[in-house]
């Protein structure tokens, strides 16, 4: 399959550049994944098309402040993404500009944090030793920023609105953004439906977005991201699957999550590191619908997306969606992929 052919036309204003008030007065394209059919409505709307015994599975990540400056021996100034964490010092990072950092460079960000580089990655990254006094996570509170997509040109003016009301675990360098629409009110409206709410973590990081560089997707190598399933989300899922239930999917990170855990059919609890890379042909064992935002053309996700229905029904919602100006990416409006 080539990456082309996951290609669409998507003018710049679409892109959304702050976040809706209040969250779930988002639009929402609803999009019966096996006709295509689609409905025009507002996030707000999601309960009616819920029912009881439904599970809605959350990603409780929280998005570290993982953006530092810092500044080389050289004085030349570097911004350094923290990706995943190693251990208690050391971290897998993105440093730009860095072609040329070589292992041994060092980075000092203030009087009481630096870093030295490693090593290098297979993705274009480095391995970074950090040196601090006193505990990490308070100072990177203190000089971190919050990392928005490149796409994003506005600051934001409240942190918290790239954090989902439901956040838990720290670790993320980006958000899990279908779930940037659900209100705590929301959230209790659906629950006292009687649908259940289960949560897993997956850190998102260099893997949900980074650009799709081979020609044929099939040769495309995902990077490496942590999700962690309890054993009691394990056994609703479990549970669920077996009860014939419907099991729906808030954002892709949690399909990943989902399906990773899943693979064989059962759902497995515990800690791992996931490359999966889903695309149209992949065999889904625990995702029915999916709850998410509008994804960049030739992305990972706008395959991932297609794989629950099929590459032609999504490219049409996308034109559609354009032609009604819906807004994109991850400030924007939402989808959901019914079954």
């Amino acid at each position: 399959m080539d990456v082309k052919d996951f290609d669409y036309e998507l003018p710049q204003e679409l892109i959304a550049q702050t976040p809706i008030e209040p969250r779930d007065a988002s639009r929402l394209l609803v999009m019966d994944k096996k006709t295509g059919a689609l409905e025009h409505r507002h996030f707000y709307d999601l309960p009616d098309y819920l029912k009881p015994g439904d599970v809605l599975v959350f990603n409780d990540t929280r998005v570290i402040p993982a953006r530092l400056h810092g500044f080389k021996t050289t004085g030349a100034h570097v911004e350094v993404f923290l990706l995943t964490r190693k251990n208690n010092t050391d971290w897998e990072v993105l440093v730009r500009p860095g072609k040329k950092l070589q292992e041994g460079a060092e980075i000092r960000f203030s009087d009481e944090l630096s870093c030295t580089i490693l090593s290098k990655t297979d993705f274009g990254g480095r391995i970074a030793r950090f040196h601090f006094s006193g505990i990490f996570e308070e100072i990177l509170d203190r000089l971190g920023e919050t990392p928005l997509p490149p796409y994003i040109h506005e600051k934001l003016a409240d942190s918290e609105r790239y954090q989902t009301v439901y956040n838990r675990e720290r670790g993320s360098a980006a958000a899990p953004t279908a779930g940037l629409h659900f209100t705590k009110e929301l959230m209790q409206k659906i629950r006292d439906m009687g649908v259940e709410e289960v949560f897993v973590t997956l850190h998102v990081g260099l893997g949900t977005f980074r650009p799709v560089s081979e020609e044929r997707i099939e040769d495309h190598k995902m990077h490496r991201e942590f999700y962690t399933v309890s054993q009691e989300a394990a056994d609703a899922l479990n549970r669920a699957k077996a009860e014939g239930r419907r099991i729906i999917a808030v954002g892709t990170t949690s399909v990943r999550t989902l399906e990773s855990a899943g693979a064989d059919g059962v759902m497995k609890a515990g800690g791992n590191w996931t490359q999966i890379f889903i695309y149209p042909g992949f065999k889904f064992h625990f995702v029915d619908a999916l709850i998410t935002n509008f994804h960049l053309p030739q992305s990972t996700l706008i395959m991932l997306v297609s794989a629950l229905s099929t590459r032609e029904n999504i490219l049409h919602a996308y034109q559609v969606a354009v032609g009604e100006r819906y807004r994109f990416f991850s400030f924007g409006d939402a989808m959901f992929i019914k079954d």
